[in-house]
């Protein structure tokens, strides 16, 4: 495996160009806030300024047309972004959609709510109002009899009922919708994913952070692969928050999730030396279990590694299927332009990259392990996970590098 030294010597390669055809699409962004590094920034910012954010080719066809920022914080770049690049910044999201008119006026949305000064509940989870802001967009879709793309980031909602709610609203009036991580599109190495059909038997997913904003970009990195499996995805049966003393102990009465574990480490750049145990002392775990008989387990390994990388064990094959999604840890941070990749396939195809399914079940199974969390790791069943799907045959991840 690659040094991280010799991930960065090679950070001058392309990324592959889109297939593009008609106009450039005109992209309304509506935004909790827009400032140096935020998720706005690094995204809305590589449509503005390229994938690198220097103002220099390779870059997203489509134009960001229009913008709404909820709030504004001192250090606000929606301002001084939008003057430069003569983008209006409208009061309210009917005129960000409408163009200041009475009809929608744009081809997609870019909906990020994430950052931003909003509250947090006692079970650790940030209140963003992902669900309200996309029901002002959606009201604008029905006034006017017509819906375009929408791309909502990270979490559909913190609430299982809201998220669900936003998925059912995207059926209803018939317009594609997209959500989710970067960390299911980042670049992996070696090109590997789960072969589609698989006879995958357990898995294990490790990231690093805090239990919400960061447990999200873990469960999106188990949920990428393993939806892969024969079968497809048939949803979660029951989750369980483990931590500590509690989890080092289960891993070790469980073999598979020792050697999973294991091989999920072993692909990363950033591995301390020394035993995992001792240096993962606050290291934490989710574990799932779903509905087909598949069993996961999801590693915050803080202390020991900070990477994104999931293994799964096969029938049939004596290693797993293993791979880092590597996360570039500086600007102009490449997996949100593998990110920007995505949606910008489907603003020009009209049709989910992949499906929003994948990101309602992670959302849903998440807003459950807090739940678990809260009530001192007591396992909880899930009966509302029953989230059925099928990903696409051809995974979508970035195979190369800036």
């Amino acid at each position: 495996m690659p040094t991280r030294r010799e991930f960065l010597a090679t950070a001058s390669l392309p990324l592959a160009a889109a297939a593009q055809t008609g106009p450039p699409r005109r992209i309304a962004a509506v935004v909790t806030e827009y400032r140096h590094n935020s998720h706005a920034d690094v995204i809305v910012g590589k449509y503005l300024e390229g994938f690198r954010q220097d103002g220099q080719p390779p870059g997203p066809r489509s134009k960001i047309v229009s913008m709404y920022t909820a709030q504004v914080p001192k250090n606000d770049m929606s301002r001084d972004m939008a003057r430069k690049h003569n983008v209006p910044i409208y009061p309210t999201i009917w005129e960000t959609l409408t163009l200041g008119g009475e009809r929608l006026a744009v081809d997609g949305v870019l909906l990020i709510g994430e950052h931003g000064n909003y509250p947090w509940n006692e079970k650790g989870q940030h209140l963003y109002p992902r669900y309200e802001l996309f029901l002002e967009i959606t009201d604008v879709f029905r006034a006017g009899g017509k819906s375009v793309p929408v791309y909502n980031d990270k979490h559909l909602s913190y609430s299982w009922h809201k998220a669900r709610r936003m998925v059912e609203i995207a059926r209803e009036l018939k317009f594609p919708l997209m959500a989710g991580s970067s960390i299911p599109v980042a670049y992996r190495p070696k090109g590997v994913d789960l072969e589609w059909g698989a006879r995958a038997t357990h898995a294990v997913s490790i990231f690093y952070g805090d239990p919400d904003a960061y447990g999200f970009h873990l469960l999106e990195g188990l949920q990428c692969m393993v939806e892969r499996r024969r079968g497809g995805e048939t949803g979660v049966r029951a989750v369980q928050y483990m931590e500590k003393e509690a989890m080092w102990n289960w891993v070790g009465q469980t073999p598979w999730a020792e050697k999973l574990l294991d091989a999920a480490l072993a692909q990363g750049v950033t591995r301390k030396p020394g035993d995992k145990r001792q240096l993962g002392k606050d290291a934490y775990a989710y574990r799932l279990e779903y509905r087909d008989g598949l069993e996961a387990a999801a590693f915050m390994t803080n202390g020991i590694a900070q990477d994104a990388a999931t293994a799964v064990a096969v029938e049939g094959r004596s290693e797993p299927v293993a791979t880092l999604m590597w996360l570039q840890d500086g600007r102009p941070f490449q997996h949100f332009a593998c990110l920007v990749q995505g949606i910008e396939k489907m603003f020009e195809t009209g049709k989910p990259t992949y499906p929003a399914e994948r990101t309602l079940l992670t959302s849903g199974a998440l807003e459950a392990i807090l739940n678990s969390k809260f009530e001192n790791g007591r396992r909880m069943e899930t009966p509302h996970l029953k989230v059925a799907y099928t990903a696409p045959r051809q995974g979508f991840f970035c195979t190369g590098k800036l």
